[in-house]
């Protein structure tokens, strides 16, 4: 079970990287002076601490964040602080991560039961007298 908390645990944030840009979001005057917009960096094909089957999964779930090199990345300019973007995009990498790795529960197959295709049918055959009603005969005496 791959829960943000346990990922956090096996990803060493040490081989996590940061840049820095300025900001769209929030930040009056301040926003054009100073980098706030923080976008994180993970080497997907240098991690040790994936299997291989994980790395697959994170690439074909998350393939819009990852580039062709294998290089993930996550980008937060919603706050006014580098150090809160930096948090931000932080949690939502590992958001991200848990639910690429998340394994859904296999769609069992059913049918539709007797009586819904009986109602179905029923419902087609007395639309399609009203329709027919509507219509005028061009051979009627």
């Amino acid at each position: 079970m791959n829960t943000e908390d346990s990922l956090r645990r096996r990803i060493d944030t040490r081989s996590l990287y940061f840049t820095f840009a300025r900001s769209s979001g929030p930040g009056g005057q301040n926003v054009n002076k100073v980098n706030t917009r923080a976008t994180l960096w993970f080497d997907l094909t240098a991690e040790t601490r994936l299997t291989e089957q994980e790395k697959a999964r994170i690439r074909s779930r998350l393939a819009s964040r990852v580039s062709q090199e294998g290089l993930l990345h996550v980008v937060s300019s919603r706050h006014r602080t580098q150090s809160a973007n930096r948090e931000a995009a932080l949690d939502r990498f590992f958001e991200l991560l848990a639910n690429a790795l998340h394994m859904g529960r296999p769609r069992r197959p059913t049918k539709a039961p007797k009586s819904a295709k009986i109602r179905r049918l029923r419902e087609k055959q007395s639309t399609s007298e009203r329709k027919q009603s509507r219509s005028r005969h061009l051979f009627d005496e």
